[in-house]
C-alpha cells in the first residue's frame, strides 16, 4: 500500500516552555502506510502526535504533508487539508450527544467533502443506536468508537491516534483496530498511532518507530513486526 511520503518531519524540536522534549525528530510516513509509534512513557510519543496536528509548534524543524509544508500551519488549518486526530483520553465532549458530538466533525471537514457520516454508521453501528445519547454517559469504547467516529466524519487522508487502546476492554480494541485496518484498505487512509498495548500493536501495526529520549532510535521494519521485536523495543 505505501506510496508517495504524506508525512515527512526532518529535524524537529519542541518544548514546553523552556523544557525539551523533541530532539531532531525526523519521520517519513508513506502514503497507505500504519506505523505505531512505540516506546517508554515519557519519551515524547504524545508530544509528537500534538507536534504533527499542531498543537505544539514546532521549535525548529519542518513538517511535510502531502507535499506542502505546514510547520507553521495551526492545528484548525492542519485538520482542514486532511488530519485527523484522536488524543489519548479520547476528549468528547460529555454533555453534547453522539449526533452533535459528530456534527464538529463535520465543521471540520466541510470545506472539502460531504461529511461521511453513513461510514462512521457502518464501521461502528453502536453511533447510530446511541445518536441521541449524551457522550459522557457512554463506556469508554463506545467514546473512543465516537471520537474516531468524530475524526472520520471528515474524510481525513492521516489520521493520528494516541493510545487507542487505552482503558478498553480487549474485544472492543480487536473491532476498532479491524475497522481501522479496512478504512484503511479501502480509503487509502495513512495512520500513525501511538501505542503501549502488545496486542494491539500487533493487530494493526505495518511498521513501528522507535522513541528514546525524544528522538527516534530505530524502526522496526515492515514484515518484521513481531511479538518478540516489539516487547523488545517496549522494555528498553
Amino acid at each position: 500500500m505505501a506510496h508517495e511520503p504524506i508525512l515527512t518531519m526532518a529535524g524537529v524540536h519542541a518544548r514546553y516552555d523552556v523544557t525539551p522534549v523533541l530532539r531532531g525528530i525526523d519521520l517519513t510516513v508513506a502514503a497507505g502506510e500504519i506505523v505505531a509509534v512505540i516506546g517508554r512513557n515519557g519519551v515524547g510519543k504524545t508530544t509528537l502526535m500534538r507536534c504533527t496536528i499542531g498543537l505544539l509548534p514546532a521549535a525548529s524543524g519542518a513538517i511535510t504533508y502531502a507535499g506542502r509544508n505546514i510547520t507553521s500551519f495551526s492545528a484548525d488549518r492542519r485538520a482542514r487539508l486532511g488530519i485527523g486526530y484522536i488524543p489519548q483520553g479520547r476528549d468528547v465532549f460529555p454533555r453534547m450527544t453522539v449526533e452533535e458530538n459528530l456534527q464538529v466533525g463535520e465543521l471540520i471537514g466541510q470545506s472539502r467533502k460531504p461529511p461521511a457520516t453513513d461510514l462512521v454508521f457502518d464501521y461502528f453501528p453502536i453511533l447510530k443506536e446511541r445518536r441521541k445519547q449524551l457522550a459522557g454517559t457512554m463506556s469508554g469504547g463506545q467514546q473512543q468508537q465516537l471520537a474516531i467516529g468524530r475524526a472520520l466524519i471528515g474524510s481525513p487522508k492521516l489520521l493520528l491516534l494516541d493510545e487507542p487502546s487505552e482503558g478498553i476492554q480487549p474485544s472492543i480494541v480487536q473491532m476498532i483496530c479491524r475497522a481501522l485496518r479496512s478504512i484503511r484498505d479501502k480509503f487509502g487512509t495513512t495512520i500513525v498511532f501511538v501505542e503501549q498495548n502488545l496486542d494491539t500493536i500487533l493487530a494493526l501495526a505495518e511498521r513501528c518507530v522507535v522513541m528514546e529520549k525524544g528522538q527516534i532510535i530505530a524502526e522496526i521494519p515492515a514484515g518484521q513486526v513481531t511479538q518478540d521485536s516489539v516487547r523488545q523495543h517496549l522494555l528498553i
